[in-house]
């Protein structure tokens, strides 16, 4: 029996770092320690074995690890579920909670389909993303995606009548609304910040201008922030910002210690499934959804962003990030971005960057770089020496290669 790892031809798989120790920032090897630049995917914002976290996971495990949350609860959803509904802005007061970042985007996605069916709108069965969208690989998350380096099985399919994707720019954006808003049920977005697409940034106004867009049509605007949220566009939510009908959280939500993920509606969109027709609930549920580890370590979790100060940690990060990167050219980097706890090198090639993960290694840093990308997500619990180490390995390979 052999594992199938993620996104690679496991004929030429390399071998993969085995880790036998993690502790802050740090993953360690038999032979080496390195500074984890990414996060475990984006994940793990407060490192690892954070001793809040630890003891969260460890005083839920003596009660117990799960139930399922059909007929049944338990504190520490609740207590998750109100900590939500106080911490998030507006009337985001609703909490559908799921296991994994892609399925809760299809639980928002299923939301607003349902939500024009229960008012007897048949016609609203398309949705508009992005152009160079990743929304995760589950089915639908593929469909409302726009990356064929991830989603090329989707040819299969052929061109999806269900979904139209534009760019950012405003002037794209109130064409598409003015061409397909009679169909549209929803309008999903990385907000601020596209992730595996490339890293690609844009700015608050387009999200400001789909607002008012989506209001004006009545579509529904879902904020895909499994990425984005818990401060990595040096926000807290981008939905602080511009408030969507729907929030979609992941990643970060559990500090990274359990897969576990929630989908958030407005008052509004839990209204329109709150009836006295049965044909109107939501007919879904994942096996784990409200799992009692998860829920404890995730308040925990948001207990230490808020009384440690992480937007003033991210800020500074952020500030570390442009003084080390400033000035840095090489005929091969397209552009350098910058973003919160987000620093990315686009290439022109993406052969430049071939060899740079061992190189990382080498130099003490574990990095992923992905087609032209090489970039950092690094948890928040970094400190100035780690980072600008980072960055230093990062130039070190332009400069010898």
């Amino acid at each position: 029996m052999s594992i199938w790892y993620p996104y690679q031809q496991m004929k030429h798989l390399p071998e993969p770092h085995k880790i036998i120790n993690a502790e802050g920032m740090y993953l360690y090897t038999e032979d080496n320690k390195m500074i984890d630049s990414i996060s475990s995917w984006w994940c793990m914002i407060h490192g690892y074995k954070h001793p809040v976290l630890n003891a969260a996971i460890k005083e839920q495990t003596d009660k117990f690890a799960h139930v399922m949350l059909a007929g049944l609860t338990h504190e520490p959803v609740q207590k998750l579920a109100a900590k939500l509904e106080e911490w998030l802005p507006g009337d985001l007061n609703h909490c559908f909670f799921s296991d994994s970042g892609s399925v809760a985007v299809e639980v928002s996605l299923k939301i607003a389909l349902q939500y024009y069916l229960n008012r007897g709108e048949t016609n609203r069965t398309m949705v508009m993303s992005l152009t160079n969208a990743y929304h995760g690989d589950t089915f639908k998350a593929m469909e409302v995606s726009d990356d064929e380096d991830y989603h090329f099985v989707m040819k299969a399919y052929g061109p999806s009548k269900n979904v139209v994707h534009v760019p950012t720019n405003v002037p794209a954006l109130e064409e598409a609304f003015v061409k397909y808003h009679a169909q549209l049920n929803a309008f999903i977005v990385e907000p601020l910040l596209q992730g595996a697409g490339g890293m690609l940034m844009y700015d608050i106004s387009y999200l400001k201008r789909a607002r008012e867009l989506c209001d004006q049509y009545d579509v529904l605007l879902i904020f895909d922030e499994v990425a984005t949220g818990f401060g990595r566009t040096g926000n807290r939510f981008v939905a602080d910002l511009v408030q969507p009908d729907i929030l979609v959280l992941g990643k970060g939500l559990t500090g990274g210690y359990i897969g576990h993920a929630v989908t958030v509606a407005s008052d509004r969109v839990y209204a329109g499934f709150y009836d006295d027709n049965p044909n109107h609930a939501l007919m879904h549920g994942p096996t784990f959804m409200g799992n009692a580890l998860a829920c404890s370590v995730a308040l925990k979790s948001i207990q230490l962003f808020d009384e440690e100060h992480y937007l003033d940690k991210i800020h500074h990060i952020e500030a570390i990030t442009k003084r080390e990167m400033a000035g840095f050219s090489d005929p091969r980097v397209k552009e350098v971005r910058i973003m919160g706890g987000c620093m990315c090198i686009e290439v022109y090639d993406p052969a430049t960057l071939e060899g740079f993960k061992e190189f990382a290694y080498k130099h003490g840093v574990f990095s992923r770089p992905f087609s032209k990308y090489m970039y950092t997500m690094v948890p928040y619990i970094i400190q100035e020496p780690g980072l600008v180490h980072i960055y230093d390995t990062m130039k070190l390979w332009f400069k010898k290669h």
